[in-house]
């Protein structure tokens, strides 16, 4: 029986056809070493195209479209003519600098004033002077900083009352680091609270706070003619004199002073509670007025402020916020109460 020859093949050269020999394993490799490195780069890779496809013309890149904002543009920049309340700024009435920047909630009308004085607020670039007039398309600035103001408002301001403890001021700033009434406040914003008046370091008691500089203002002003109240603790009694002279007038260095009712609460021992309201709050003023019958206090609270009495459930640091138809119904009074002559001065 004849073997059957395979027949004869042509020598391979070196590196060639390695990559079809199987292993031991009976498996043939992907790809070896060496002359077939280039091969292992192109694993997994579409194959180069041929020379059918050579003249094939390439995609083109198609840019991708911008998006582009939907609904009317918004900002003091894009309302052209037309003011935040929708009228033209052609029709809208100039106001009071520093009723614009009460009304922001920057501040209280008396402190916008003492900015405008010390040259803080600049209109256009140019220093504020007070009396000025100003319309929606003035830039203010202040201390070089452009702020958002709002010549007419339908929201309804806040207010909060707060029973102050001893030991806290009344400032935003105090250089002792001394621990200040507003770290108790409900934190707000497009806004700050403003103080309607002030308590001293060593005085507790009612402390109002809005967000309106507007309202402060109407809080504080001498022709609302709001009451504050308080009780004192003063060492020893006053005798009859004294309480005549308290209630009759006093001269202080900043001018005169009296106290509107002045009623014994009583006490025991060296210690003596007397209530007194007043129609004005001047720096310690009360304080003052016993110092000069020659009376010292040692306890000094204030109880009511106009409409608002200190609640007996709200302890001290704690905060209670009116309800808006409370705010609503007190603003309602204060326009009946506000003097005729102060509201045409601020119309001039």
């Amino acid at each position: 029986m004849k073997t059957k020859k395979t027949p004869l093949r042509a020598p391979m050269k070196k590196g060639e056809g390695a990559a079809s020999r199987p292993d031991a394993s009976g498996e043939r490799p992907r790809f070896k070493m060496g002359a077939g490195r280039a091969a292992a780069r192109t694993v997994n890779r579409e194959p180069a195209p041929s020379e059918d496809f050579a003249e094939a013309p390439a995609a083109e890149v198609v840019a991708k479209p911008k998006r582009q904002r939907l609904g009317p543009q918004s900002g003091r920049a894009n309302r052209g003519t037309v003011g935040r309340n929708g009228k033209p700024l052609l029709e809208s009435k100039p106001e009071r600098l520093q009723k614009v920047l009460a009304q922001a909630g920057i501040g209280s009308r008396r402190e916008m004033e003492e900015w405008i004085a010390a040259g803080r607020i600049t209109v256009n670039g140019v220093p504020a002077h007070l009396g000025q007039s100003v319309i929606p398309t003035d830039k203010i600035k202040i201390g070089g900083r452009l702020v958002n103001v709002r010549f007419t408002t339908t929201r309804t301001p806040r207010i909060v009352m707060y029973h102050k403890p001893e030991g806290e001021i009344v400032s935003r700033d105090d250089p002792d680091g001394r621990p200040s009434v507003f770290a108790a406040l409900p934190r707000i914003r497009g806004g700050r609270w403003i103080a309607v008046g002030r308590l001293d370091f060593n005085t507790s008691g009612l402390l109002l706070f809005t967000t309106s500089g507007e309202l402060a203002n109407k809080l504080m002003h001498p022709s609302s003619e709001l009451v504050r109240e308080y009780a004192v603790r003063v060492l020893g009694e006053l005798t009859l004199e004294a309480q005549k002279q308290l209630l009759e007038g006093i001269e202080l260095e900043d001018g005169p002073a009296n106290f509107a009712s002045l009623t014994d609460g009583g006490g025991e021992g060296a210690n003596h509670w007397y209530r007194v309201t007043i129609f004005e709050g001047r720096n310690r003023e009360v304080r003052r007025m016993f110092e000069a019958v020659n009376c010292t206090v040692s306890r000094l609270i204030r109880v009511r402020y106009g409409p608002f009495n200190l609640p007996p459930q709200l302890k001290r640091g704690w905060v209670r916020e009116l309800a808006e138809g409370d705010v609503k119904a007190l603003l309602r009074e204060l326009e009946k109460t506000i003097n005729p002559a102060q509201t045409h001065a601020e119309s001039a």
